[in-house]
């Protein structure tokens, strides 16, 4: 074969490549006389089915086969020789016969980028610092009274906090619309789930009071046929129930799973769980602190294959996610350039970490993913089981070798710029998300 490789742009490249036509179809002849030998066919005996129908009716397919094969070669022993990293799929197309007896193809494709690490000793990051306080474990206390609220059912007018039972139907200059008819349907008033306008008729109402209000939905609202337009909404108040909160007990303790319910143990393990939970919150704005930092001093020419390939995934994750919630897709399709600036984001991140780990021996010892997944298993009741499903099954431990590299990385990092720790509150950090 001849081979010619062409530098079509930074990261993208072009391999031509030529095979005899007559080395094709001698290997194209051997293979149709190998399959003689096992071929089934009816009317012919096995392997006495005639050379000219077996090429009939497979000679396309074995030529295919024979130079794709033929052509994988190449390009590999190309990639190979040339010491080329094949970044994403190549597209590989035939080209125009020059009747030099020749088969052409042409392979496109793009390689990694040649990655020159920045200096991180200039960079500052600033690290959260928290320590946990008696008013910390008090908030979380309520929280999780909160959670544990009954309703019961009053004979008052609705309050914020009830929680009512209405039926309503809306209309639109006097004529009911799609998704304006609800019958039983319960709403916790101060939530914000409903308009505004919807939970301010409701607040006030007395048990089996009829009243109507107007609703005024915005002009970015879901539904394409009241968005920006005012409603007039017919409600039956049909129950109204008031919150009450569960007395910090020994009942309570042992709803939180303190067994024995001793309320200062059921403390301790609130705040056993509150510091775990601050030390994973404050430990991942840390990484992505040290990731944008990496990010900021390292300038990486991105192959679009890769971000291409990683757009798919997080389509695929997302489709799966929703189909996982119940919802129709063909209701609400997914674009893809939605997750551009992430997909990009995260292809960045993997070059450099790449390289990085590479560069610095930064790989994860097993001792390191060991402990990773012990202390993920002690969130369960059977850690040690949790521990053996973990260790079964290699994509799931690939998890937290990859938790481990950048814990590795983070440190490496954090050795090297300068850190500037800052107290945080408990509030702005238990109110981001995770």
């Amino acid at each position: 074969m001849q081979t010619n490789v062409e530098t079509l742009s930074q990261l993208e490249r072009r391999i031509t490549m030529a095979v005899p036509a007559d080395d094709i179809n001698k290997q194209v002849e051997q293979r149709l006389k190998q399959l003689m030998r096992t071929v089934r066919m009816a009317g012919f005996r096995p392997g006495k089915v005639p050379l000219k129908i077996v090429e009939q009716q497979y000679g396309n397919q074995v030529r295919s086969e024979v130079l794709g094969d033929a052509v994988q070669k190449e390009f590999n022993d190309v990639v190979t020789a040339q010491n080329l990293r094949i970044a994403g799929t190549p597209k590989i197309e035939p080209k125009p016969s020059e009747g030099d007896g020749k088969i052409a193809f042409s392979a496109t494709f793009e390689v990694y980028p040649e990655l020159t690490l920045g200096d991180v000793t200039g960079a500052t990051i600033q690290r959260p610092v928290l320590d946990v306080a008696d008013a910390d474990i008090d908030k979380t206390l309520d929280i999780l009274r909160k959670q544990r609220t009954t309703y019961h059912e009053v004979q008052r007018a609705a309050q914020n906090g009830d929680r009512v039972t209405v039926d309503f139907t809306g209309r639109l200059d006097g004529t009911e619309f799609a998704g304006g008819k609800g019958e039983g349907i319960t709403i916790v008033l101060g939530e914000g789930r409903m308009l505004p306008d919807f939970e301010k008729g409701l607040t006030g109402m007395q048990p089996a009071q009829t009243s109507t209000f107007d609703v005024s939905f915005p002009a970015d609202y879901a539904g394409k046929d009241v968005a920006g337009k005012t409603a007039s909404f017919e409600t039956v108040m049909k129950k109204v129930e008031e919150p009450r909160l569960p007395e910090i007990d020994g009942e309570f303790a042992k709803s939180l799973g303190v067994d024995d319910g001793d309320t200062a143990k059921m403390r301790e393990e609130i705040r056993a769980n509150v510091q775990r939970e601050v030390k994973k919150r404050i430990e991942n704005e840390t990484k992505q602190r040290v990731m944008q930092a990496l990010i900021d001093t390292t300038p990486v020419e991105l192959p679009k294959s890769l971000v291409e390939s990683e757009l798919q995934r997080m389509v695929q994750s997302t489709r799966a996610d929703l189909e996982a919630r119940g919802m129709k897709l063909e209701q609400l399709p997914i674009d893809p350039a939605m997750f551009e600036t992430q997909a990009k984001r995260r292809v960045t991140l993997g070059l450099i970490l790449g390289e990085l780990v590479r560069a610095h021996e930064l790989g994860p010892k097993p001792e390191q993913i060991r402990a990773l997944v012990d202390d993920y298993a002690q969130t369960y009741e059977q850690p040690a089981e949790v521990v053996r499903w973990i260790y079964s099954e290699p994509q799931r431990l690939a998890e937290f070798e990859g938790m481990a590299i950048e814990t590795n990385v983070v440190g490496w990092v954090l050795d090297k710029a300068k850190v500037e720790d800052k107290t945080i509150a408990f509030d702005e950090l238990m109110g981001r998300a995770a």
